[in-house]
């Protein structure tokens, strides 16, 4: 095998708790992750020079060294010391900076396709300590599926499957620090923290309805006092048949849970008409086939 060509799927939360910041600096969190099928295409291919070359359809991404899927071709080599290099083609489609782990998928993608490419026989269990010191979120990347994250995001279990639902993405034109978030969250004296265990639980039962319910992330009560553009759509998504709404990650991408994909198809032409996001596409849930439930991953 010469090149593998892989999807790196997104990720929305279908809910997000802060539980408070730890003495490292990092945050512990409780949050529902869930893989959608909007994905970045790539397509890593052997060369016989020690190099890690990345091109990209976005002029405006790094190709070098602070790329995360470079960090993660030098991290195995530094692991496994393997000879050889990799030629990296990215075709982004998940929108960027957009809370929805692009960044992160595309780094766990690379990692899953050089262990493959050059038979570098890791475990999940090494590609997910490796992924944890790249990015809170690479490992929840590795796994995929409908999992909850623990701890910083390195502590994983995997739900049953989120049952299907049509979903609408909307992301506004604007980018959003993660750290500035965290770090305002930090000063607020009170927030509402959602119910990550009925989250759980209305998975476990299939109930899209109980799921919508229950939806929540506490990162809401920073991000869209700074963006309002945030709550207008998520407003306009709920006036155009959306059953829930709310930002994933630390924003600024809202989704909406539909009924019927017509609807959430409709609701699709009237944000492109009102332009408040710049990128507005219907998706649904992707699951991974044949994944066994419950499992407890650490690294």
């Amino acid at each position: 095998m010469e090149s593998i060509r892989v999807k790196a799927h997104a990720k929305i939360n279908l809910g997000l708790d802060v539980l408070g910041r730890r003495e490292d600096g990092y945050h512990e969190v409780r949050m529902v992750m869930q893989t959608i099928g909007i994905y970045d295409n790539i397509l890593v291919t052997k060369i016989p020079e020690e190099e890690i070359r990345i091109t990209s359809n976005l002029t405006f991404l790094p190709v070098n060294e602070d790329n995360l899927v470079y960090k993660a071709v030098k991290a195995l080599k530094e692991r496994t010391g393997f000879k050889g290099g990799v030629k990296i083609d990215l075709h982004k489609f998940i929108p960027v900076s957009a809370g929805m782990a692009g960044g992160s998928t595309d780094c766990a993608s690379v990692l899953y396709a050089v262990n493959v490419l050059y038979g570098l026989k890791l475990s999940l269990k090494e590609l997910l300590s490796i992924g944890a010191k790249l990015g809170a979120d690479v490992p929840y990347c590795l796994l995929r599926g409908t999992a909850l994250a623990e701890g910083i995001g390195e502590k994983l279990r995997r739900l049953p499957d989120c049952p299907q639902m049509p979903l609408l993405i909307a992301k506004p034109p604007i980018s959003v620090s993660t750290k500035m978030v965290y770090e305002k969250l930090d000063s607020l004296e009170t927030v509402e923290h959602p119910d990550i265990d009925g989250i759980c639980k209305a998975i476990e039962e299939g109930n899209v309805l109980k799921i919508a319910s229950k939806l929540g992330n506490v990162l809401e009560d920073v991000t869209i006092p700074m963006y309002p553009v945030i709550d207008k759509i998520k407003k306009d998504m709920y006036e155009h048949g959306a059953i829930a709404a709310m930002m994933s990650g630390s924003g600024p991408t809202v989704f909406g849970i539909f009924k019927t994909p017509e609807d959430a198809a409709r609701c699709q032409a009237y944000l492109r008409e009102q332009k408040d996001a710049h990128q507005v596409y219907t998706t649904e849930i992707y699951n991974v086939p044949g994944r066994q439930k419950g499992t407890r991953i650490e690294r």
